[in-house]
């Protein structure tokens, strides 16, 4: 995006994730380690696949996701969180936490924010972590 409303950085966040399906995508990859376009295809909320492909791609310009091939598959690509996709765990959790609470959500849509809300800091260290080992190779 060339143009914004403003410099804001809550405006600009939004401008970027702010869509129906941007944080979806994210959480997915975070939470449910769907790391390939047909597993993403599959989410309950039923996005279609030209609009995943067109949010896969700016999540990727955003420096969010990255791509790249699949050793075992030459036709696959595998999505990956950045640094700054790991980033957004405290953003996602919080989300999904106030969802919990102020939402009409089903004890299985609200197990994960439940269980964020009472691992707090020390899960999100935990996960952080896990994302890096996973979507980066590191322990960093």
């Amino acid at each position: 995006m060339s143009e914004h409303r403003s410099l804001c950085p809550i405006n600009l966040a939004v401008e970027l994730l702010g869509d129906r399906w941007s944080l979806l995508i994210v959480r997915d990859v975070m939470f449910a380690d769907k790391r390939h376009f047909g597993e993403l295809m599959q989410s309950a909320e039923g996005i279609s696949t030209n609009v995943l492909a067109e949010r896969l791609a700016r999540l990727a310009d955003a420096g969010i996701l990255t791509k790249s091939a699949d050793p075992s598959h030459k036709q696959k690509t595998i999505y990956s969180l950045t640094e700054t996709g790991i980033d957004l765990l405290p953003v996602v959790a919080e989300l999904g936490k106030w969802g919990r609470r102020h939402l009409p959500v089903t004890p299985q849509s609200a197990q994960l924010a439940t269980e964020l809300e009472a691992g707090g800091p020390a899960l999100l260290t935990d996960l952080r972590a896990k994302l890096r080992a996973v979507h980066l190779g590191s322990a960093a």
